[in-house]
């Protein structure tokens, strides 16, 4: 299962964004019962999300 998860797990409180891989707690959670498009789609946004928590 393809995944962006780094194995550094640690919520920014601000953003509610895991700074490692730039998910949110929700996607962490139903990752494992998303489809391989919704992956995908989150996927896709992952490096703009964790330049904004870069930023902050």
């Amino acid at each position: 299962m393809e995944t962006h998860c780094v194995n550094i797990c640690d919520i920014d409180r601000e953003s509610g964004l895991c700074m490692g891989c730039g998910r949110t707690i929700e996607e962490i959670a139903h990752w494992a019962t998303m489809t391989s498009r919704e992956r995908r789609r989150i996927m896709n946004v992952l490096t703009a999300r964790k330049t904004t928590i870069l930023k902050a």
